[in-house]
């Protein structure tokens, strides 16, 4: 058989191609996680399956679907090596005493009834200075969600909280990594891009701090736990632990590494090596479970004199976390999310979907929305929000252009909907990542995570009333003149 007939012949897909894997995601997912309670992983890998027979039938071969996974799997690798340091970097701060001691005073000097605003705000201003919400979730949003088992108060509110204020600084960090990619996917300048988010990030935040207060001052005393339990866990972690101001040091070398622009994962690992050491010189832990606790994430059992039979629950819940083992489940959970992202990708399904929703643009509003459903869209079937900038980025870059509106309006539109969102999809790297280190699942925090779908909705409402949104000549864009479109 010669070449020529070994390759097989490539077809466009249709609707109707495009659609059965969505279809089929929503069948696995709904019947396989929702219904029958199996693994996500198994159910993404179904729907995987799926996406393989119809990329088959359109003429790609395993060879070119392989390279569909391979090509998402290398976008989004140092987000993965990110969540690989961050297990870790948990792992060994426990190990320090750095979080327990965060832990310890949270609870003694924060009310709980603003601790979701409180936790809102510490993990904003943490990611704004290290551009990373894992980072920003991983450390101080540990402590809160510490906090917030102490003293009783709901869990997935708080995970809603932090991880809204991780996306905040996420979003309008100079040092974030979307923050720099959207500007560059627009064609715009980055602070014109970050001055432009002021407005849907802005009140998005408003909108969240009100929700997040009229919550905490609403909580029934009864969901606080009682003083007894507080003390009893206050006393534990001071047994434990000996505390002292040098355990902050680890969270200011990676706050300076990310003021100095230093590369994440190198500042993030030697954060953690110096946390190691610090555990054995003021902890008095045993050098030789440092690296158990680097390895397979911090156990009380690994105190000195602590009987783990004897220590109460909650502390263990507090406790029992991180190391690069810690991550494994969820890296390969996005692995499998990879799997049907990719094939379905290569064989030319998303491009016919965003094909159709551009087709609905007809005005202003019309095209923000188009721009927010894409950016969702992409969010929500590739789980990467790299990807979910990236190409919707380049798809309506055009159409902005012939409506003679500023790129900047493009650039903020794919934050909002890209950046925000991907934290909600549960087999998404930051869905997943978020689910594993807060402890809550993605489907019981979404309602609270406020700024995360706040910023989109705003997005649509400033697109069809034309607030904030600036022609190519930086003037306001007057909602009542019909823009010429071709």
């Amino acid at each position: 058989m010669s070449q020529e007939k070994k390759i097989r012949e490539k077809k466009k897909p249709t609707l109707l191609h495009a659609v059965i894997p969505l279809l089929g995601l929503l069948v696995c997912l709904g019947g396989g996680y929702a219904y029958l309670k199996l693994p996500t992983q198994v159910c993404l890998l179904a729907a995987a399956a799926v996406a393989a027979v119809v990329a088959w039938s359109l003429g790609l071969s395993w060879d070119d679907m392989v390279a569909g996974m391979t090509e998402k799997v290398t976008a989004s690798f140092g987000s993965i090596m990110v969540m690989i340091c961050v297990g870790a970097m948990i792992s060994s701060w426990m190990f320090s005493g750095t979080i327990p001691m965060m832990i310890y005073y949270g609870i003694k000097l924060i009310d709980p009834r603003f601790l979701f605003v409180t936790g809102f705000l510490v993990c904003a201003i943490i990611s704004t200075f290290t551009g990373t919400s894992f980072g920003s979730a991983g450390t101080a949003g540990v402590a809160v969600m510490g906090v917030a088992i102490a003293t009783g108060a709901p869990l997935p509110i708080t995970a809603g909280a932090v991880i809204s204020g991780a996306v905040f600084g996420d979003k309008l960090s100079p040092f974030s990594d979307t923050t720099m990619l959207a500007p560059i996917a627009a064609g715009c300048d980055i602070y014109d891009h970050i001055r432009h988010m002021f407005y849907t990030t802005g009140c998005a935040t408003i909108l969240s701090l009100i929700v997040y207060g009229v919550v905490g001052f609403t909580l029934p005393a009864s969901s606080i736990s009682s003083p007894e339990l507080v003390s009893q866990m206050l006393g534990t972690l001071e047994s434990m632990f000996h505390f002292n101001l040098l355990l902050l040091l680890p969270p200011v070398i990676v706050l300076l590494g990310a003021f100095l622009r230093k590369p994440t994962v190198p500042v993030m690992l030697f954060a953690s090596v110096l946390s190691i050491i610090m555990g054995c010189v003021f902890q008095g832990f045993p050098f030789k479970t440092a690296a158990a606790a680097f390895y397979s994430g911090f156990n009380v059992s690994m105190v000195p004199g602590v009987d783990p039979s004897t220590v109460i629950p909650q502390i263990n819940t507090l406790l029992n976390r991180g190391g690069l083992m810690g991550m494994m489940s969820t890296i390969l959970l996005i692995f499998c999310a990879f799997a049907f992202g990719g094939i379905y990708s290569k064989s030319g399904c998303i491009q016919v979907i965003l094909e159709k929703i551009a087709g609905c643009i007809r005005s202003v509003g019309s095209l923000i929305a188009s721009t927010v459903v894409s950016t969702i869209f992409m969010s929500i079937v590739t789980g990467s929000s790299y990807l979910a900038i990236l190409v919707p980025g380049e798809m309506f870059s055009e159409p902005f252009e012939r409506f003679g509106l500023h790129k900047k309006n493009l650039s903020r539109t794919l934050e909002d909907a890209g950046t925000c969102v991907v934290p909600l999809v549960p087999w998404a790297v930051a869905g997943t990542y978020m689910a594993t280190t807060l402890g809550v699942p993605t489907v019981q925090y979404l309602p609270w995570a406020v700024l995360c779908y706040g910023s989109f909705l705003f997005a649509l409402l400033f697109g069809f009333t034309g607030w904030t949104i600036k022609m190519a000549d930086g003037t306001p864009f007057n909602a009542s003149r019909k823009a010429a479109s071709k």
